[in-house]
């Protein structure tokens, strides 16, 4: 890497095709949480074993380069764990290992309450599930999340 050059960031909820892309973790079938890898491994090698008709990223968790290009990006930021952030967090949530931390763009930014929160994060979500549908949504403010939680309080 060049001076010009800064270190490439991840995204914890990336890409399964991107070239670069690895599993993250395995979606829990008991709770829908993520369970970290040890290590990664390249997406491409696990795509295959995916059964025909199941979406990997319903039971899988991809990780990929941050783009600038991104629906999430603002500037520097990700507005996606900006919205994962307002919502509460579950009480006892331990930070996870995981091997993406001292890359991944969550970390920098927002630093151990998104490593808390990440395993609750999915890719894929149910239809019937409006508080992922709006945390999803890059046009979702914090105010309507706000109101969301507040509603069902």
């Amino acid at each position: 890497m060049n001076e010009d050059e800064s270190p490439t960031t991840w995204c914890p909820s990336g890409e399964a095709h991107a070239p670069e892309a690895v599993v993250l973790g395995v979606r829990s079938a008991q709770e829908g949480r993520v369970v970290y890898l040890a290590d990664p491994v390249p997406a491409s090698q696990v795509l295959g074993d995916v059964p025909e008709g199941v979406e990997p990223r319903r039971i899988l968790r991809f990780a990929s380069h941050c783009v600038t290009n991104c629906v999430n990006r603002r500037g520097d930021d990700c507005t996606l764990v900006e919205r994962v952030l307002a919502t509460p967090r579950a009480a006892g949530t331990t930070v996870p290992r995981c091997h993406l931390r001292t890359m991944c763009q969550w970390w920098s930014q927002s630093g151990v309450e998104a490593c808390r929160r990440c395993p609750a994060v999915s890719t894929r979500h149910r239809a019937d599930d409006e508080l992922a549908e709006l945390i999803a949504d890059p046009t979702t403010t914090r105010e309507q999340l706000n109101a969301w939680i507040a509603a069902e309080t």
